[in-house]
């Protein structure tokens, strides 16, 4: 009764003073408010436990409860508790290098505090590089539409989701977008075969429109994540890379989502051999959520022009806790871990032989496709295969609701595109057991088969 009774506080408190993320108002509607968590599951008020199939928001890579991560924030807080980057400390610096060595090349990073933050420095960065290189009309941005690159002006803007920018336009002048190497539904039309080449080739051609001296640089995901798990073939990045080159362009790849073992790889562009991007960002899986901190990794060629000598080369850009040194020393051993325990190759060889088996969902009238790569799934959901007409909203939330009955949060890609948001989304903890991806599967596969 008392524990009835706080929970009920609880929510009213809730209601009365807190904003939520996302969250269409719903008087009715009371929030699952967490107390704590073990592993890849987290507890409720009402002492209900939970899978987190989507890592919280795609970022709780080792699970909760990694007492060592704790430690070493415990550890540096005491030691030093706060130290601006305008000078250094020993975690930012130990931390650079080791990225560096993880994007196996020379790099320099500025720290700040999340994902959106560290693509606003990317477009920062690049902009200042081609104005100090001799290009100063170089601008302008590709990115793809259903990408999602953040919240803030500029990282909104290169996402080119219609839903999340709704009611917030006009966006920052200078970003562009271009079709995805989205061969299920494919813009090219269907009888197109080779879909990803035909996505890439568009890259070069709106260079070529807009003029090669005003595009300076191309951002995306080496796989889109929140715009619905697309993936695309090893050679699309391939020849993005090879455009890019060419026309003097940065490749720009938002590791946000995809970095630190995601995909089976320590870095998503890994998947393709021969790419080496200009600027890499990243955040989420960096510390594994248990602090923020978001990174924007530029290659020496570019940071070479902020050593030249002169009143306004240097990076004029500032983050107050970017680079926090609890937040470093979080990440330092959340990727010692991430190593010493072999969380790639392990994510590698479980997506194989455990959640390879959400394929199977195909053979269901109302699943369109099935795409992934290490632990990041989407199920495309239809209202039937012939027409590939996107699931209704009532389907959609009614399989989530199922599964969360059941003891499994999963998502999908809500407020990306208008009519089409039918991606349910798996993105498990990199750290979760063989018996928790089971029940993963398990779960998905008895929802869907029940309710498609």
């Amino acid at each position: 009764m008392q524990l009835e009774l706080e929970t009920k506080d609880l929510v009213q408190k809730d209601k009365d003073h807190l904003w939520h993320a996302m969250y269409r108002y719903n008087e009715k509607a009371s929030p699952t408010i967490a107390t704590r968590g073990e592993g890849a599951w987290f507890f409720d008020t009402n002492g209900d436990k939970y899978m987190d199939g989507v890592s919280g928001l795609w970022c709780l890579n080792l699970g909760h409860g990694r007492k060592e991560i704790a430690d070493a924030a415990y550890e540096q807080m005491v030691n030093l508790s706060y130290f601006p980057l305008t000078m250094s400390h020993v975690p930012a610096i130990e931390l650079s290098a080791k990225i560096s060595e993880l994007l196996q090349g020379s790099y320099t990073t500025f720290f700040s505090n999340s994902g959106s933050e560290a693509n606003e420095t990317a477009f920062k960065i690049a902009r200042q590089y081609h104005i100090q290189n001799g290009n100063p009309g170089k601008f302008k941005f590709i990115s793809r539409y259903r990408a999602y690159h953040g919240s803030t002006l500029g990282a909104m803007s290169a996402t080119a989701q219609a839903n999340r920018r709704m009611k917030y336009d006009p966006a920052a002048p200078g970003f562009l977008h271009v079709p995805p190497p989205y061969s299920y539904r494919s813009p090219f039309g269907e009888d197109v075969p080779d879909s990803d080449r035909v996505a890439a080739e568009l890259i070069d051609q709106v260079i070529n429109w807009e003029g090669a001296d005003s595009v300076a640089g191309v951002i995306m995901e080496p796989f889109i994540s929140g715009g619905g798990v697309i993936i695309p073939s090893k050679e699309y990045l391939r020849r993005v890379a090879e455009i890019c080159k060419k026309h003097d362009v940065l490749l720009i790849i938002d590791e946000v989502v995809s970095g630190f073992g995601r995909t089976g790889k320590m870095f998503g562009f890994m998947h393709s051999e021969g790419v080496q991007p200009d600027i890499v960002t990243m955040a989420k899986g960096l510390t594994s959520g248990y602090l923020p901190l978001g990174a924007t990794a530029v290659s020496s060629k570019i940071y070479a022009k902020f050593k030249e000598n002169g009143t306004h080369n240097h990076l004029r850009h500032i983050s107050t806790y970017g680079g926090h040194p609890a937040s470093c020393a979080v990440a330092l051993k959340n990727i010692e871990i991430i190593e010493n325990e072999r969380i790639v190759d392990r994510v590698a060889e479980l997506s194989e032989s455990i959640l390879s088996e959400l394929y199977d969902l195909i053979a269901l009238d109302k699943v369109g496709e099935v795409r992934g790569v290490g632990f990041l799934y989407g199920i495309e959901l239809v209202e039937d295969k012939k027409s590939k007409a996107p699931a209704s909203e009532e389907l959609m939330g009614s399989i989530i609701a199922a599964c969360k009955k059941k003891g499994l949060i999963i998502g999908r890609n809500g407020d990306t595109v208008p009519g089409y948001n039918n991606v349910l989304i798996i993105a498990p903890p990199l750290s979760s057991t063989e018996d928790d991806l089971r029940f993963v599967v398990e779960t998905v596969k008895t929802v869907l088969s029940d309710l498609c």
